[in-house]
């Protein structure tokens, strides 16, 4: 690397190992390098026997997202009916992810790369496990147990947050599939089916990453008061680095979540909430 130096010794004092899998959320804003560099260093580090897995969630393919709200608000009924017509549908080999980051996008585009089939909240990976992790991934399962997420949860992967905290935290939406009688909405979004647009409409958990921050200071709290704690931090250029162990995380915030947000009987969530994605 040039700017910035980011070698095997400074993956291992984060508490990544070769051979393992990692799931990446990254701003690289502040690193200083590109991300194919930092793309081409994690998957040495992690060796051949080991997976670099990201998400490369698309809202723009929905017409239920705070993103088409966002668009839409203030058009006329031509206008939207046009806007409507015209969002792209969903292409697993083609849609570029929205919103996840420079490095994702250079994952996904990797040569060997192989995507999740999810229209909106796909991940894509690379490594010695890509194929297994990726695999049927239930298009009517965001981030369940019939999503990567749950086979992550399996691998006991690692999760690595180079310049963003846990806001973005997507192991953590797993913990919400997890609590008793989580609330549930509808989704809707367009994809491609035989080289034809289709809209597919959905029951799914009513996700929200409103409190993750929240929940994160929280988990950091618990563990750390652990006689062997397994959050690490370090750095990476100016950028704030953080990894953890996604099993132990996800454990934690399905107590967590059961505890401090109100049940679905008493209180309506409001899908307007800026956290919202999809």
């Amino acid at each position: 690397m040039t700017a910035v130096r980011l070698s095997v010794r400074d993956l291992d004092a984060l508490g990544v190992r070769a051979g393992e899998t990692l799931l990446v959320h990254a701003s690289l804003r502040r690193v200083g390098v590109t991300a194919d560099v930092v793309r081409r260093v994690l998957v040495d580090g992690l060796g051949p026997g080991g997976t670099l897995v990201v998400p490369t969630f698309t809202a723009g393919n929905s017409d239920t997202s705070p993103e088409y709200r966002s668009h839409t608000q203030g058009m006329t009924d031509s206008q939207l009916s046009d806007y409507h017509e015209e969002m792209p549908p969903f292409d697993r080999l083609r849609t570029p992810s929205q919103g996840m980051g420079r490095l994702a996008e250079a994952v996904r585009r990797a040569p060997d790369a192989v995507r999740s089939r999810h229209p909106q909240t796909s991940f894509a990976a690379v490594g010695a496990r890509a194929a297994e992790l990726m695999a049927d991934h239930d298009e009517e399962c965001h981030l369940g147990e019939e999503s990567p997420l749950a086979r992550l949860y399996a691998a006991d992967a690692r999760v690595l947050l180079i310049g963003v905290g846990y806001e973005v935290c997507s192991a953590f939406h797993l913990a919400e599939y997890r609590v008793a009688d989580p609330p549930w909405r509808e989704y809707r979004c367009v994809v491609l089916r035989d080289g034809l647009r289709h809209w597919m409409s959905y029951k799914d958990v009513d996700l929200n990453d409103g409190d993750f921050g929240a929940l994160g200071a929280a988990y950091e709290a618990h563990d750390a008061a652990l006689p062997v704690p397994g959050v690490r931090h370090g750095r990476l250029g100016s950028a704030r680095v953080r990894s953890l162990p996604l099993r132990a995380a996800v454990d934690f915030a399905v107590g967590w979540l059961a505890g401090n947000r109100p049940s679905p009987h008493l209180t309506k969530r409001l899908q307007k909430a800026p956290g919202f994605l999809h």
